[in-house]
Order: structure tokens, then C-alpha cells, then sequence
């Protein structure tokens, strides 16, 4: 196999799940955000990307694409189960997000997340030149560099976290805490989507592992690792063209028209998680109908939950919990051809999101903890009018960017309904303030800036970084 000078190891390859019968491949947008941050960096940038491609068994022979090579690693079921959906949708995935449901621990779970993460670790060693960059991604792969480090010394080793890390105190119950410190300790450059949670990094150095500790800088034996906050965005330009684009407008169009032309929509688009505050804003909204606030005729909600993870007993529990609650409030407050409530489960192609963007007059994106959220950030980009409202959990690494936002703290019920309402009410000029600030943000803070700055901070020549400037 040829090697590569930079090499992306994450779980999931981003490919579709079966492979054409003229043998093409296409990206695969996941339900999540990596994919969605890093297709536009990797498109036509020699580099090969180390993953899982989603079956068990044998790893499959997949085309490049876009010039991208693409690697896969093999896992069992057992892996799967005590891997993916053990150590690290059950384990790490809820601790990281403030232990919003139990996190479980199984001693199996701990001793397949090491045996998966030395398999990608051997993997990327295999695919990487003679110093090469090497770029982990994100919670399932935290063992990944001081694994790699330890079989290839000469490379250049990033980390980069998409989703919280948590305060110490959390943190600090993990039964095998030092082991994943040490793991993340093997990069160079350990990233994080805010500040905050490079302190909270540094302290669990300082504290678990005895480390000489900063913000910035850990200490780790002869080496220095050194640690930031790396806020990832989206490829703006990208969104805004397909929000333009005649037939993304039309369609825009005709979705307000199919839900009967009412005076607002509301729109929510999230996977089934229970992070993402899905039953909260739920109730505030059916609270809303049933004082008389908001009126069915008048005001839409459609709600997008793509299922994932649907083998974790959490997540059936939640899309059942979920499914009754919009049976429950179309039932009591909906009308024949006036459902209260949207309630759409299937994924959506990019056009389509875009004609939603555009149709949406208020974007409520209220989860309970969120690394980023990149949708909210889409919607921005995509209101290339300069309309539409975007009500923002305070929780979500975006609001830390999108100060203009309706900001909200989706735990109080009632502040809830009030933003909800603050924003439904605002005016055309206060909506065209908010929304052109957030959207000059976002032209400078694209995902080429969050790339540059990253592999800038890595690499230290700058000759990496210089691929993701578009031209």
C-alpha cells in the first residue's frame, strides 16, 4: 500500500455503505459533524484517511476519492458491541456530555477499546511516510496517539476532540482515567472545541498524572505537548452557494407552501441523542400551544431526528420516549391537515437541508451539552437572505462564536419558552442585525481558518496548513 505524508485515522470511513457496481464510492455525510467538517478540507488534498467502513469482518477494499485514499480497519462484532457501543457510546460518550444519562462500566468494554484503538494505531503506522502528519479524531480513538507514538516515533501526531471534556470531578470516575490521559498525551497538539475544556485537560494532567501543567503546555517526559481550543466550522462558502442555488429556493418555497403557509416555522434538526435536548424543547412547545401562546394554524415546528446508534438501548428508549411525545401533543393540539408537529426520521441530502434552512424562520438548535453544533452554524451560512432567527443553547460550543443568537439554557423550561418567544416576536431589523453579524463571523471563521490554524499549530512549517487555503 502507498503511504501518505498526512494521514486522518477516525472511527467511521466517510463512505457510503455499499460501493457501486462500476466499483464508485461516494463521501458519506454522517448524522455527526466529523465528516461534515472535514470532507471539504480533504477533497482533492493527497492524504489518506484510516477508519472503520461500517460492516464487520474483513475490511473491505475501498476506491480512493477525490484523491483520497481510503483504509480500512477490520472489527469483529465483538468489537463493535464493546467498542463502539460499549466503551464509547456508553462510557465516554455520556460521561463527556455531563453525565445527561448513567454512564456504564464494563471491565470487556475497557480491554476491546484497547485492542481496537492498538489496531487503528498499527493501521495508521502502516499508511504513514517517514515523518508524515497523523491526525486522530475524536473520543472513540483516545489511546490511539501514545500507541502510535510508541511504533512510530518519527511522526507528527494530532488530537483533536469534537465533543466536550469534562471537569474534573466527572471526568475523575472513569476507572482507567490515567490510561486515556497518557493515550491523548502521545500527540504533539491535543485540540479542543473551547478553552474551557483544555483547562479542564490540564488539570486532570496536573492532578491524575502528576504533570507539570499550563493551559498551553504539559510536560511530558523529554517532549511538550502542547494543548488549545481549535473552535471547527463549516465550509461557508459551500452552504451559501446551495442556498442560493434556483432550484434550493424553489424547493425552500414549496415546503412552506406543504406546511399549509403558516406565519413561522420553526425547525429543529438533530440526531436522536439524548444530549440534544429533543423532549425539552418538546414540552416547551406543547406548553406554548396549550396557553394559547402559539397557535397551530399560525406556527410549525418540524422536527428532523435522524436515529443512530439504535443498537444502544439508551437511544431506543429515547426515539420511543420522543415518538410518544409528538403523538401525544399532534393528538391533543393538532387538526386534520394541521399536525402540530412535523416529525420527520430520515436523513436529508444537502440541497434539501439548504431548502429547509431557507424555509425556517426560527432555527432552535437546544441541546444540553454540544462540542460545536455545526447545524447551527449551516443555518447561518445558508440565510443568505439575511433573515431567519437562530435560538441557541448556551451549551453548545457555538454560542461561544454566536453571541448574537437567542441565547438559551435549555434546562429551565421557562427561560426556554421566553427565548422561543423573544425570537418569534423579534423584528425584521433585530433578526437582519443579529443575522449579519453571525454571518461576517463566520465568513472569516470558516472551516479552511480552523484547518489552517490547527495543522499551523501542528505542523509549525505552515507548508500543511497552506492545502486548506482555497483558491
Amino acid at each position: 500500500m502507498r503511504q501518505s505524508s498526512l494521514v486522518v485515522v477516525a472511527n467511521r470511513l466517510p463512505v457510503d455503505d455499499s460501493v457501486a457496481p462500476d466499483g464508485a464510492c461516494e463521501w458519506r455525510r454522517s448524522p455527526g459533524g466529523l465528516v461534515s467538517a472535514l470532507h471539504p478540507l480533504l477533497q482533492h488534498t493527497p492524504a489518506t484517511w484510516v477508519g472503520w467502513a461500517g460492516g464487520t469482518g474483513p475490511a473491505p477494499a475501498l476506491p480512493d476519492i477525490d484523491g483520497v485514499r481510503m483504509r480500512g480497519v477490520a472489527l469483529t462484532r465483538d468489537d463493535v458491541r464493546d467498542h463502539y457501543e460499549g466503551f464509547s457510546n456508553s462510557t465516554l460518550w455520556p460521561l463527556y456530555h455531563d453525565a445527561v444519562e448513567q454512564p456504564v462500566y464494563h471491565r470487556r468494554w475497557w480491554e476491546a477499546y484497547q485492542r481496537v484503538n492498538q489496531r487503528f494505531a498499527e493501521a495508521a503506522a502502516e499508511a504513514a511516510e517517514p515523518e508524515a502528519v497523523v491526525w486522530v479524531q475524536d473520543y472513540h480513538l483516545q489511546l490511539v496517539p501514545g500507541l502510535l507514538r510508541a511504533i512510530r516515533p518519527d511522526l507528527r501526531i494530532g488530537f483533536f476532540l469534537h465533543v466536550p471534556f469534562p471537569p474534573p470531578e466527572l471526568f475523575m470516575q472513569l476507572p482507567r482515567r490515567a490510561e486515556l490521559l497518557l493515550g491523548m498525551l502521545g500527540a504533539d497538539l491535543v485540540g479542543f472545541q473551547r478553552a474551557q475544556a483544555a483547562h479542564n485537560f490540564a488539570q486532570l494532567a496536573a492532578r491524575v498524572l502528576q504533570l507539570p501543567a499550563t493551559d498551553r503546555r504539559i510536560a511530558v517526559d523529554d517532549r511538550v505537548v502542547r494543548i488549545g481550543a481549535f473552535p471547527v466550522s463549516i465550509d461557508t462558502a459551500e452552504m451559501a452557494a446551495l442556498a442560493q442555488r434556483e432550484d434550493v429556493v424553489r424547493r425552500a418555497a414549496r415546503i412552506r407552501t406543504d406546511l399549509g403557509d403558516p406565519q413561522h416555522v420553526i425547525l429543529s434538526v438533530d440526531r436522536m441523542d439524548y444530549t440534544k435536548g429533543i423532549e425539552q424543547r418538546l414540552k416547551a412547545y406543547s406548553e406554548l400551544i396549550a396557553t394559547g401562546h402559539v397557535k397551530v394554524r399560525d406556527t410549525v415546528l418540524v422536527q428532523v431526528a435522524v436515529p443512530s446508534r439504535e443498537r444502544v438501548e439508551q437511544y431506543q428508549i429515547l426515539r420511543e420516549r420522543v415518538e410518544r411525545e409528538v403523538g401525544r401533543i399532534n393528538g391533543e393540539f393538532g387538526r386534520v391537515g394541521e399536525p402540530a408537529i412535523h416529525y420527520l426520521t430520515q436523513p436529508f441530502d444537502r440541497s434539501e437541508l439548504a431548502a429547509l434552512y431557507r424555509a425556517a424562520d426560527i432555527m432552535a438548535v437546544t441541546p444540553l451539552r454540544d462540542g460545536m453544533n455545526l447545524v447551527a452554524k449551516e443555518y447561518v451560512a445558508a440565510r443568505v437572505d439575511g433573515g431567519g432567527g437562530l435560538l441557541l443553547s448556551e451549551f453548545a460550543g457555538a454560542a461561544a462564536e454566536l453571541e448574537q443568537a437567542f441565547l438559551v439554557n435549555p434546562h429551565d423550561l421557562e427561560g426556554l419558552k421566553l427565548a422561543l418567544m423573544h425570537a418569534l416576536q423579534a423584528t425584521p431589523a433585530d433578526l437582519a442585525a443579529r443575522m449579519t453579524a453571525m454571518r461576517e463571523h463566520l465568513r472569516v471563521h470558516d472551516i479552511h481558518a480552523w484547518a489552517r490554524s490547527y495543522l499551523t499549530a501542528l505542523d509549525g512549517s505552515g507548508r500543511l496548513a497552506a492545502r486548506f487555503t482555497p483558491a
